[in-house]
């Protein structure tokens, strides 16, 4: 890469395990190595010595920031999706993020939000790393970007349409693609699929392989483990888990040798490097205690052995798959032209068979460039992957690219020692020299995931407004950026032809009571109301939070139903109100339809019908529902309906507010994000059903106002109080560790005014999980007082029922807590040091007296006449 002052230098990529960072060896210095940290941007920079013997490593900490969300680019003109996660794809994401194009929405398509790097999985396996260490978390990564990611796994590619196929929802449309998404087990051995625990697909390696270290644990027999598959992956993974077995053996106080390992391969050991490497290799595995079968294939597999070509039987509690992988199927059956099932690309990285379709990664062949299926040259394709897709949509010309062919290899022991393999010569092992490669191995790993974990501030434009707005202050700024000229009133409804064209799409759920609805359309819906019930309407409205409209309109209905499941009623109907953002026609039809095709999936299931609405063009993408439903009028749930000793139950965890706070910030880590999204999109119709069929006559949906606000609400309508037990509450993953950052909701300070109806305010206030009782929930679940007698049977019928969460979280009072100092502290709120007993509760009974000290009137709890003149 450089040359100069007489100095040669030779560039080489660095394989730590299939990945890579880049080295200049300076051909006048054979004490060190000149290590250039690859860069985001594809330069070298700060140039750091690592030396072989005796020499000190200096370093300047790098300047970091934290991460904080893109611009938005404007109204959308081409879509380019990403489907996969891989090593490529995160280079390019990052890319797009720090400098955009304009008019471009990028969209991730990814089966797990958190991907592993192949570099550290050895080592993690080993017990040197944690999960979070060795995982890019795409979730904060595209909240940094601004790019759209939808947590789903792509099936197929319509190529004629241009649209990708997804397992669990709608199809999206792209105008540019790119595939990274590795490759799975080829397990054609008969008994592979059902006694084998296979190392591909990676990201689900470590889940595997924890499950397999505790049968081990917990079985007092000796394990016997067969690993098949002697390249440098089934060799790094081999000695990695024999590491940590016997590690784990040792701190239980069980013998490290209960574990004995095998491994088994059908030609030599590595033969894709040198026989120096092989015997450094063939001579650790002896002094491990590790059996090497070479040149004997797997014929089959069975419960507890393995059956080789050559007729031998190899006993195996645990059979390790890490053969060669295979591609996966669906991108030939859809068309793109392979190569062995690899999809066939040229040196640009296009498809050699269908334009604007790209692929990089373990998935691709690029023609005239046969590479072993590494992931350094994953990492090396990013950047041309990256330049060559901006390229496409910008109708410029594609550029070749070449990769390597020759590569340095760090290969680790299990141990922290590693080998260094390039070319014909290699060095290190169990010695100090291998001890120093893995400490040079750790380091390029770690400053790899670092380019991925912290990303760089970078600057917001200028907002293009007046001096006068300028001296209005940064609301006003807020308010007035990126104010496109687009019509209001009737003029902003979206066209009727992409309405239509929706509309023929979707599968739109209907009912017998639904007399004139979307079937035959009129200015208004006529729904009829069946003898002896009463009608029940509500409505729920709010823009999206999540950069998936199919998973917002899932959210946005659970929630809007949620007011009628919490009355014991039964939707019938709904009218929407959808407001999609500006854009080409073809843009707002599709944003429309994924959103109402979420949206219609949730009223489908729960057997609600869509009857009509309205929409509109918008700054955002919001979603609302006008609700309709029926129930018996004795068999309304109702707030003031609790009476005293009866049981809290909530059915869902809390903690959105908290969580989608730090999201907006790329704080939250996808697995927690993942979980929440799952919770809110859980409809609350059976948790309904099965409160009322266990005596509940008081029920509420926990929603913003939290769930203190929305207790104090219940307490309110029955003149009763309550005590509430901070330690039982169900609590989202995450919600706590973000608390921690010191991030809330929005809505958090206005929900914190209730405070004034807790009456241990002093003593509870300390608890880390306090303020979590003011955070707003988003879909959240049913909060109701059920019989005491009926409470057991009530939580384990809603646990089965899918509601995993559902816990008793208190108890309702007849009067005031005894440390009540005023009328309206109606709550006690418990934990482990905060009891509250029998004679903790007053002689003085809640009166219903109301009291407006907030804007939202949540507040209006009972005191006194004599407070309130006060």
């Amino acid at each position: 890469r450089s040359a100069g002052e007489g100095s040669l230098r030779r560039s080489i990529a660095i394989d730590s395990c299939m990945d890579s960072a880049s080295l200049a060896i300076n051909a006048r210095q054979s004490s060190a190595a000149q290590v250039f940290a690859f860069t985001g941007r594809g330069e070298f920079r700060r140039k750091s010595t690592f030396a072989f013997k005796g020499s000190q490593r200096s370093r300047r900490a790098p300047a970091t920031a934290a991460m904080g969300k893109m611009n938005d680019s404007g109204p959308v003109v081409k879509d380019l999706v990403l489907i996969g996660g891989g090593h490529s794809h995160v280079y390019v994401l990052k890319m797009l993020g720090m400098n955009k194009l304009p008019g471009v929405r990028v969209t991730l398509v990814a089966k797990e939000v958190n991907t592993p790097y192949s570099g550290m999985l050895p080592g993690h396996i080993a017990g040197h790393y944690t999960w979070d260490e060795c995982h890019v978390d795409l979730r904060p990564l595209c909240t940094f970007a601004g790019h759209r990611l939808i947590h789903d796994e792509a099936v197929s590619i319509d190529l004629e349409n241009k649209r990708v196929i997804l397992k669990g929802r709608p199809s999206i449309s792209y105008d540019a693609l790119s595939i990274d998404i590795g490759i799975t087990p080829a397990k054609a051995v008969q008994g592979a699929s059902d006694y084998t625990t296979p190392v591909k697909p990676i990201y689900g390696f470590g889940e595997r392989w924890e499950a397999l270290l505790d049968r081990v644990l917990s079985s007092p027999a000796q394990t016997r483990v067969a690993v098949v598959g002697g390249g440098a992956g089934g060799v790094e993974l081999a000695l990695a888990m024999q590491h940590r077995l016997q590690v784990e053996l040792e701190k239980a106080g069980q013998s490290a040798d209960r574990a004995n390992f095998k491994l088994i391969t059908r030609g030599k050991l590595m033969p894709t490097h040198a026989s120096s490497i092989r015997k450094t290799f063939l001579d650790i595995f002896h002094d491990r205690g590790i059996e090497v079968i070479e040149e004997d294939g797997v014929e089959s597999v069975l419960k507890s052995e393995v059956v080789l070509s050559s007729g031998r039987k190899v006993p195996a509690d645990e059979c390790i798959w890490c053969t060669q992988a295979a591609p996966q199927s669906w991108p030939g059956e859809a068309g793109l032209e392979t190569d062995n099932g690899f999809i066939k690309v040229s040196a640009t990285l296009e498809s050699t068979s269908h334009s604007g379709v790209f692929a990089a990664g373990d998935v691709a062949s690029v023609v005239g460039h046969p590479r072993p299926k590494a992931g350094v040259f994953a990492v090396r394709q990013g950047p041309p992957l990256h330049d060559n897709l901006r390229r496409y949509l910008l109708g410029e010309k594609l550029v070749d690219f070449s990769p390597q062919k020759v590569f340095l290899g760090l290969i680790s022991t299990g141990s922290k020692h590693a080998v260094a393999s390039y070319g014909s010569v290699s060095f290190g092992g169990a010695s100090s020299t291998g001890a120093m490669l893995w400490k040079w191995k750790d380091h390029i790993d770690r400053k790899w995931m670092k380019m991925y974990q912290e990303m760089p501030v970078m600057a917001s434009p200028e907002p293009d407004v007046s001096e006068v707005a300028l001296a209005a202050g940064p609301a006003t700024i807020a308010a007035l950026q990126a104010v496109p000229m687009r019509c209001g009133g009737c003029g902003a409804k979206v066209g009727a032809s992409v309405l239509s064209r929706v509309m023929a799409r979707l599968n739109i759920p209907t009912r017998p009571e639904v007399e004139v609805g979307l079937d035959q359309p009129d200015d208004a819906a006529v729904i009829t109301v069946p003898p002896g019930m009463v009608a029940v309407h509500t409505v729920d409205f709010f823009r999206s939070f999540v950069d998936d409209p199919y998973i917002f309109g899932q959210i946005a209905v659970v929630h809007a139903l949620g007011d009628c499941w919490a009355m014991g009623a039964e939707p019938h109907a709904v009218l929407a109100i959808a407001q999609v953002p500006y854009g080409l026609e073809s843009q707002v039809e599709d944003e429309l339809w994924q959103m109402m095709s979420g949206a219609t999936a949730v009223l489908e299931e729960v057997g609600c019908a869509l009857a009509g609405g309205h929409s509109c063009e918008g700054a955002e993408l919001a979603l609302g529902f006008s609700v309709h439903g029926v129930a018996k009028r004795e068999k309304l749930m109702k707030k003031g309906g609790m009476k005293p000793g009866q049981v809290l139950i909530v059915t869902k965890p809390i903690g959105t507010g908290t969580l989608f706070a730090a999201d907006m910030r790329a704080k939250a880590e996808g697995r927690w994000v993942t979980k929440a999204l799952d919770s809110m999109r859980k409809p609350s119709a059976v948790a309904a059903q099965l409160l009322v069929e266990h005596g509940a006559k008081a029920c509420t949906d926990v929603t913003g106002f939290g769930l203190l606000g929305h207790l104090v609400e219940m307490c309110k309508g029955a003149n009763l109080a309550a005590v509430l037990d901070l330690d039982e509450i169900p609590v989202l993953d995450g919600a706590e560790e973000c608390l921690k950052m010191g991030i809330t909701s929005s809505l958090q300070p206005a929900n914190v005014r209730l405070s004034r109806a807790v009456a241990n305010q002093d003593g509870i206030a300390n608890n880390p999980r306090y303020p979590l009782i003011y955070d707003p929930q988003t879909a959240g679940g049913m909060l109701a007082s059920v019989p005491k007698e009926n409470a057991e049977a009530c939580i384990e019928a809603l646990r089965q029922a899918g509601y995993p969460s559902t816990c008793r979280i208190g108890e309702i009072i007849e009067h005031l807590p005894a440390v009540a100092t005023a009328p309206e502290q109606v709550v006690f709120v418990q934990d482990a040091q905060n009891q509250f007993s029998a004679s903790g509760e007053s002689k003085e009974r809640v009166r219903p007296i109301d009291l407006n000290n907030c804007e939202t009137g949540t507040c209006e709890i009972p005191i006194s006449k004599k407070q309130k003149a006060k």
